[in-house]
């Protein structure tokens, strides 16, 4: 791709370089390219090389000049010789007595030139190419204004800051790059004690650079172009290393000329009429058009217009700014919040003021220092600069005014002799009043106030009047549709006899602060009641969970089986939970072991846990199988008040002469065996949770059990924590059950205490089932 990119480059130079050759002389195309060939091979230079020539305006004679060349120029013999008559013509033979690698050097350099695009690219491809074979350590192009100074356009070997310090180059004496321009010939600073008497030197320190050379790129018919070369090394440039310079800034000058020109320049008249309405404007403002580089990024702006007031950093102003680049007249803006801040307002529309900052300025003979501030605002595709003077008295009127809006307050006077009142704008906002209606008197500000407020009001102002004791009372007015909460603070100013003569303060509008704050004491009390209701409603329920759960205190014998019961209630929230057990033996020898949980919190829950805990005991032992009771049940709760409540159960007959376990389950988790050191859970029958479907299938299973087993029946809080699934918890449970497997007083507060979390978010109910283990035998 890189040498189809390069092909095609190079392809577009020879058609745009034989375009001119044929634009010169009316030749055909082939003609044009048999020609480029000939000079080519008679100059001693590569195709592409004698391409760029010829885009760069250096056109020669036609062929026969260039069989018979002539004399060859030589360079200069001192550093800065300038002839009488000024630059010479290039004749198209200078590099006739170079050597095979000086050829070789533009050569490459040619080539490369064919995938260069901007200045910038430029200089850095010119540094590439001559740092090896010349020394080179920097290079610097500069374009010469219409005003007369220089414009950094590209840069290559220099860090940025110093760029930006040299970006702009007014048209003084003493700049080398400017005194290459006007005298057309190449300026060789060799001597770096010698040169800084002369000219102002690049860089910082001077020294960073012990020689530099700096010669003028004719393009075209013109030479505005001049390429700065900088060394580390101090010394004179050699004959050859001067020959090749010259030849790179021809080279060179091919490929700036297909850059396009600059518009510098605004059309002729196109600015008269702006011009004219700017000279008769007071204060400084100007006009700026925005220049943009290839890359469409604004590198500069043109004043087009400026009043008479607007002078730059040496004196020009009004008409002498118009055509000038900004910054040229103002270097110091480049990089500053100002040129951001016009950047903005060029691509938002949206107008930009500048801190204000203080400037020194001779007025009527006398200096002083004066504050401005700089406003930019968008013109057509264009910016008004404005500077703003700002004397303190209108910076302390506008930052009263902001005070006054920001605080929604304003200012209010009354004159108790001359009856002279005056209020602030806000004032009037406050109180819906229309200036044209005048200030309220002092002693008539009761009556607009509400009944209730407007006796303390009253009683405030008289002591003020009479004793000169200054007040702060808050009242109430309607104004504007609605009750305003006002807030008015005075104090009296009195004359010599210590009598009150004028009275100032403030009106404040508090409508809004008073309004957060009643909603959020209504807040609050909501808050409070809701807080004595759901209180109110966990005792109750926690009341009669207990009425209806009772916890026996310790394990119990049931059909030869130990049974110990735990139940925790959560200990985050205010509600109890639905879960509850039941371990009873039937009247048969049997027992009967239930495990449920109800869906929801609260006295809802309990009510239904109570339900179904009784329902279901009392199927049992009137003989109903035990899918046939989870059957009825889930048709009880489809049929109850709330159609939409739900639970989970487990329900298991343990026939105590058989040791056999029969159980059945609806939606809950399964039983826990540990049986000789090993646990697992026992597999689940099919089961519905209850309330979930009319028509649901439950199904029996059986475990038989032996001596030694332990058998846990548990509701869902016992293994679900929120940020987990379920398969951790149960395995949580098995590898605890295990590590607590001795059974015994206290072991079942052991295994809880492993497994649950400390702060639980949901009720706990286990059931924790032993088979007593075989009597030893006697021996």
């Amino acid at each position: 791709m890189e040498r189809l990119r390069a092909q095609a480059a190079t392809a577009a130079v020879l058609e745009r370089a034989k375009g001119a050759l044929m634009a010169l002389t009316g030749c055909t195309p082939d003609a044009a390219g048999e020609e480029l060939l000939h000079r080519a091979k008679a100059a001693n230079r590569t195709l592409l090389e004698e391409c760029w020539i010829i885009l760069g305006g250096l056109v020669p004679p036609l062929r026969a000049a260039v069989r018979d060349p002539g004399p060859v120029a030589t360079g200069d013999s001192s550093p800065d010789a300038v002839g009488a008559d000024g630059p010479a013509p290039w004749d198209g033979t200078d590099t006739g007595d170079a050597e095979d690698d000086d050829f070789a050097v533009l050569g490459r350099l040619g080539e490369a030139l064919a995938r260069v695009d901007t200045p910038q690219e430029l200089a850095r491809c010119l540094l590439e190419h001559l740092a090896r074979d010349m020394e080179a350590d920097a290079v610097m192009l500069y374009r010469r204004l219409p005003a007369g100074g220089l414009r950094l356009i590209g840069h290559a070997g220099i860090d940025d800051s110093l760029a930006a310090q040299w970006c702009q180059v007014p048209p003084l004496s003493g700049i080398a790059a400017l005194d290459a321009l006007r005298a057309g010939r190449p300026r060789w600073l060799e001597n770096i004690d010698g040169d800084r008497e002369r000219y102002l030197l690049i860089g910082d320190p001077p020294e960073r650079w012990g020689s530099r050379a700096w010669l003028p790129v004719p393009v075209g018919d013109t030479t505005d172009v001049c390429v700065g070369v900088l060394r580390a090394r101090g010394g004179p440039f050699g004959p050859t290393v001067r020959r090749l310079l010259r030849a790179v800034a021809r080279l060179c000058a091919g490929r700036l000329r297909a850059f396009g020109a600059p518009q510098d320049q605004d059309p002729a008249g196109a600015g008269d009429a702006a011009q004219a309405v700017f000279g008769s404007l007071p204060g400084a403002a100007m006009l700026l058009t925005p220049l943009r580089a290839l890359s469409g990024e604004v590198e500069d702006y043109r004043i087009d217009a400026a009043t008479a007031d607007a002078v730059d950093i040496v004196g020009r102003t009004g008409g002498d700014l118009v055509g000038r680049r900004l910054l040229e007249c103002f270097p110091s803006m480049a990089g500053e919040q100002l040129w951001e801040g016009c950047l903005s307002t060029l691509n938002t529309g949206e107008p930009y003021e500048g801190e204000p900052f203080a400037h020194e300025e001779v007025v009527a003979g006398a200096a002083g220092v004066s504050r401005y501030s700089i406003r930019a605002a968008r013109l057509g595709g264009g910016l008004v600069l404005t500077w703003i003077r700002r004397e303190s008295s209108d910076r302390q009127e506008q930052r009263l005014s902001d005070v006054q809006r920001l605080g929604n307050l304003g200012w209010a006077n009354w004159h108790l002799v001359s009856d002279e009142d005056s209020w602030s704008s806000q004032v009037f906002a406050i109180f819906d009043r229309d200036p044209a209606e005048g200030p309220i008197p002092l002693t008539d500000l009761p009556a607009h106030a509400l009944p209730e407020d407007a006796p303390s009001l009253a009683r405030a102002i008289r002591e003020l009047v009479r004793t000169g004791r200054p007040f702060d009372v808050p009242f109430r007015i309607r104004a504007g549709g609605g009750l305003r909460h006002l807030r008015a603070v005075a104090e009296a100013v009195a004359d010599v006899d210590g009598t009150p003569v004028e009275v100032h303060g403030f009106v404040q509008d508090l409508t809004a602060q008073r309004s957060v704050e009643l909603a959020l004491v209504e807040s609050e009390q909501e808050i409070l009641a809701q807080h004595g209701v759901l209180r109110a409603e966990r005792t109750l329920a926690a009341r009669l969970q207990h009425a209806l759960l009772p916890l026996p205190t310790r394990p119990v014998r049931l059909a030869g089986l130990r049974v110990e019961v735990a139940y925790l209630p959560a200990q985050s929230g205010l509600h109890v939970g639905g879960d509850w057990f039941s371990a009873i033996e039937l009247p048969d020898g049997d027992a009967l072991f239930v495990v449920g949980d109800v869906a929801g919190h609260g006295i809802d829950a309990v009510a239904t846990m109570a339900q179904l805990r009784f329902t279901a005991k009392g199927m049992v032992i009137t003989g109903s199988s035990l899918t046939g009771a989870l059957a009825r049940l889930n048709a009880l709760l489809l049929h109850s008040r709330d159609s939409h409540g739900t639970a989970t159960m487990v329900l298991a007959r343990y026939i105590a002469a058989e040791r056999r376990l029969v159980w059945a389950q609806a939606g809950h988790p399964p039983p826990l065996l540990l049986r000789d050191g090993e646990v697992r859970f026992l597999g689940r029958p099919r089961g519905m949770l209850l309330g979930a479907s009319p028509a649901p299938v439950y199904e029996e299973a059986d475990c038989r059990l032996r001596p030694g087993d332990r058998l846990l029946l548990y509701t869902d809080g016992l293994v679900e924590r929120p940020t987990e699934g379920i398969d951790l918890g149960l395995e949580r449970l098995a590898e605890a059950v295990v590590a607590h497997r001795e059974s015994g007083p206290g072991s079942l507060a052991a295994l809880l205490a492993t497994v649950l979390e400390e702060e639980r978010r949901d009720d706990v109910c286990v059931v924790d089932i032993q088979v007593p283990g075989e009597p030893d035998k006697p021996e």
